[in-house]
């Protein structure tokens, strides 16, 4: 392990013990007849009061590492044949379950990635804040327990926390349920909490809030944390320690300024490369010439024929626009709401309210802001998946809206999707093969069978897969190769257009930087036009060329990457800027 400790220490100064060390810990794994070592060897430790981040890839060991600090690993399948793990100098693996109970929640608290598994659905959030403190206080009345449980949902900010109380999980908003999680954690007031990536699944927005939050009430209530992350904005912004874990090992550890501003070990040095913000720009790719064609790989059957004819620019229509591949204008996409035992419409949700927008042939544009924004339902509409409710949505200068199933149908091979999570859109009982030949065969692509696996084969050439993948089932691959998959899935048909629907959100920041390169390959290649939906700055000023910033179903700015990014104009989107996480120390 790399040791990277500041010098600043004056020399014979009596320091403090820890709150939390961990000594050459090892956590094994018992499952199948195998033993996996999640985690060997680790030590670092905890002053109170100062925040210690793990970061790492996953898998690389971090949220083992956690569950062993707590001791919530099941018995019998996780062992720890070495190391200890000494909260103010008891050692938590010598412990009965017993007394680990009283430990938990009172001087140990932990919160998690996802509130909403985390919470009980059937109980309101008032009650669950409330049987915490009762199991660790036992004399305390119902009364007490409901005024400090209402204390603490005021402490991390819930807006009318007395009426809010009585409110189940799922009438709260994600950014609303990991406050709840951190109230419950606080009740007991640990001496440590542990947050296992809090942030992760939130808006850039909600993420800073909590964030902000979170340091308060280190400040206030002097408590330590061990943060778990795989953000170095986040870790930037949030430690006076990081340790870096990589295969069970944790690398590098040291003061925060020193690691991210001088890290020795070459793991770190990578993923440090790997954020989006030390990639490098990148540079918009020239028009294509009138007249260049990129020749079909595959016979075209009378379908596509048909769509070719359609999709071709009519003189009249002048190319679609001035090179607009995509030209959408004044689009709504409504959703009724419908009340009383009639149920009739009272009044819409107005997910896209009014969007217009011209696309490029050729370009990568990025659509951002926070969750329900509309920034999926544009996209979904865009490929006729969602119906407009009035509006134009033009594909080389030919109407979209309106057209029925049959007649979407020649189109449908030009214009493709590809979806955040590839564990659920790719079907697990289908080889690869098949998942990428149906398309072919159903759109009349190909003269044989073998011809469509020899155009899949090809692609997944193109994605950096080995022609083997052919004959193995998603659920064999990693997180980035099934994304690479999916994307095979829908570069397959040689489309024109695709829409990216935040196909970098689940991945760590290493697999990120690859499949962002790969974007920028497949579209020199394939001289595809991306309309790329995230929420994610870092990765916009890296990959799009333009950027339009979505917000509560309106376009509130739009323009060229770096003058959307370094002068935006409108609150909002200097707003969203100035809550991303940056690497600075």
């Amino acid at each position: 392990m790399k040791s990277n400790q500041g010098t600043g220490d004056v020399v014979g100064a009596v320091r403090e013990p820890p709150l939390l060390e961990v000594r050459n810990l090892r956590t094994y794994l018992h499952t199948g007849g195998r033993v996996v070592k999640a985690v060997e060897d680790v030590s670092f430790s905890i002053p109170k009061g100062e925040t210690f981040c793990l970061v790492g890839e996953s898998g690389s060991g971090k949220s083992i590492t956690a569950l062993s600090v707590i001791r919530l690993l099941p018995e019998g399948i996780a062992t720890h044949p070495g190391g200890e793990i000494l909260l103010d100098g008891q050692d938590m693996l010598k412990l009965p379950e017993a007394s680990l109970r009283g430990i938990r929640g009172s001087q140990i608290a932990m919160i998690f990635q996802e509130p909403m598994t985390s919470l009980n659905p059937v109980f309101s959030i008032g009650e669950q804040i409330t049987e915490a403190l009762q199991l660790h206080h036992p004399l305390m009345s119902e009364e007490e327990a409901a005024e400090r449980a209402i204390q603490v949902l005021e402490q991390v900010q819930i807006p009318k926390a007395r009426e809010r109380f009585r409110d189940y999980p799922h009438q709260l908003s994600g950014g609303q349920r990991q406050r709840v999680m951190i109230a419950m954690a606080l009740a007991c007031e640990p001496a440590l909490l542990i947050a296992d990536e809090p942030t992760t699944a939130l808006d850039v927005t909600v993420q800073a809030e909590i964030l902000r939050l979170m340091r308060q009430l280190q400040d206030d209530t002097g408590m330590s944390t061990l943060f778990i992350t795989h953000d170095f904005g986040v870790v930037a912004q949030m430690a006076q320690q990081v340790g870096v874990m990589q295969q069970g090992r944790l690398v590098e550890v040291g003061r925060t300024q020193q690691v991210l501003r001088n890290p020795q070990h070459v793991y770190t040095r990578q993923l440090l490369a790997a954020v989006p913000e030390n990639l490098g720009r990148n540079p918009s790719p020239p028009l294509p010439l009138s007249g260049e064609e990129t020749p079909p790989n595959l016979p075209l059957s009378g379908e596509e024929q048909e769509a070719t004819s359609l999709l071709a620019p009519s003189p009249d229509k002048g190319g679609g626009g001035e090179g607009f591949l995509l030209q959408i204008h004044d689009l709504n996409v409504w959703f009724p709401i419908r009340k009383g035992i009639f149920r009739r419409t009272v009044d819409h949700v107005r997910a896209v309210d009014g969007v217009s927008l011209d696309i490029p042939k050729g370009r990568i544009v990025a659509l951002v802001g926070e969750s329900g924004c509309g920034k999926t339902t544009l996209g979904r509409a865009v490929l006729q998946l969602e119906k407009p409710t009035s509006g134009s949505i033009q594909l080389h200068g030919q109407e979209l809206t309106g057209l029925s199933a049959r007649e979407l149908r020649p189109l449908r091979p030009k214009m493709q999707i590809a979806f955040q999570d590839p564990q659920s859109s790719l079907n697990p009982r289908l080889l690869v093969e098949t998942t990428l030949t149906e398309p072919l065969k159903a759109h009349g692509m190909g003269a044989s069978h073998e011809e469509r696996v020899e155009r899949a084969a090809r692609i997944l050439e193109d994605m950096q897969l080995p022609r083997d993948t052919l004959w193995r089932y998603p659920h064999e691959f990693s997180g980035g190769q099934r994304q690479r998959i999916g994307l095979a899935r829908a570069l397959v048909l040689n489309p024109d257009f695709i829409v990216c629907d935040e196909i970098t959100s689940a991945l760590d920041v290493s697999v990120q930087a690859e499949i962002l390169q790969l974007l920028l390959e497949i579209r020199a290649e394939h001289d595809l036009t991306l309309l790329f939906i995230t929420h994610n700055i870092g990765v916009v000023e890296y990959l799009s060329d333009q950027t339009v910033v979505m917000y509560k179903g309106k376009i509130v700015e739009q323009g060229e990457t770096a003058q959307v990014c370094g002068n935006p104009q409108d609150a909002y989107t200097q707003k969203l800027l100035a809550a991303v996480p940056r690497l600075t120390v």
